[in-house]
């Protein structure tokens, strides 16, 4: 089986690890990432995988390395993008791994987790804050005014109680150029929130000059930080970031994770 997979993924030993992953077209060009969570101590085993990995490929920025549970592989998160190789690192395998029983992507589980940001480090003043019900969960949304997709959301979010949303416009010049004026007229409103249901649901715009003072650029800044390549992109209690509008259900079971994840990490601080 090892084989298999590892045949598949051979070439890509030919290319530095920086060219596997690419922002998708006209997304904003990413700044350097902050520093990740303090990670554990590698094994023995671990150590030495990193040490060829380093090796190999010198000038890339290894983030974390572990022995997975699949194939006697280990997993190696090039800067934002996990790979997998063996013991000798003479093969990588570029791809996701599934569990198909409970059709889980576990790559893209491990990923967010290493992903992870702290929710206190988001400047919540930069974002639009609407309050639901009790307003006790916690979402963030990076949100472009023109992206169809970001609409499907704002569609979703309407049946979404009990939550708090923090909305960073955050336009994506190269796929909506009128986006980032549209921000900041609705910034510019009295209503912040009401300006922007308003829009969304009868593409109505407050009446304005959109000359006051707004975070749109502090917030294109923050996302390239974050790496936000995809509107919309959404940010939950535990700081797992996750693009796409997920739909209900999804959504609502990634809330409960997050807020039990959110109070687990609490409670052991």
């Amino acid at each position: 089986m090892i084989r298999f997979l590892v045949l598949l993924a051979a070439a890509a030993l030919a290319f530095p690890p920086a060219l596997l992953a690419q922002a998708p077209p006209g997304a904003p060009k990413a700044a350097a990432k902050p520093a990740a969570r303090p990670a554990a101590p590698l094994s023995a085993d671990a150590q030495a995988v990193r040490k060829i990995v380093l090796e190999r490929f010198p000038d890339a920025t290894v983030r974390h390395v572990a022995k997975s549970g699949y194939f006697g592989l280990y997993e190696v998160m090039f800067d934002d993008q996990m790979l997998y190789v063996d013991p000798k690192v003479e093969y990588i395998f570029v791809g996701s791994i599934y569990d198909a029983k409970n059709k889980v992507n576990l790559t893209e589980r491990k990923t967010r987790e290493l992903n992870r940001i702290a929710w206190s480090d988001l400047p919540l003043d930069l974002a639009i804050k609407k309050v639901k019900g009790t307003g006790a969960r916690k979402l963030a949304v990076f949100s472009d005014a023109d992206c169809p997709f970001c609409a499907r959301l704002e569609q979703t979010l309407k049946d979404v109680n009990d939550v708090t949303i923090y909305t960073f416009l955050y336009p994506i010049d190269q796929l909506h150029p009128d986006a980032a004026r549209k921000s900041r007229l609705i910034w510019c409103a009295p209503d912040k929130v009401k300006a922007w249901d308003d829009f969304f649901v009868n593409g109505a715009l407050p009446d304005n000059a959109g000359d006051c003072a707004n975070p749109v650029a502090a917030t294109a800044s923050l996302g390239q930080k974050l790496k936000v390549t995809a509107t919309p992109t959404l940010v939950f209690a535990d700081g797992s970031i996750v693009p796409g509008a997920l739909p209900a259900q999804s959504l609502e079971t990634e809330l409960a994770r997050a807020e039990a994840e959110a109070k687990k990490t609490a409670a052991a601080k």
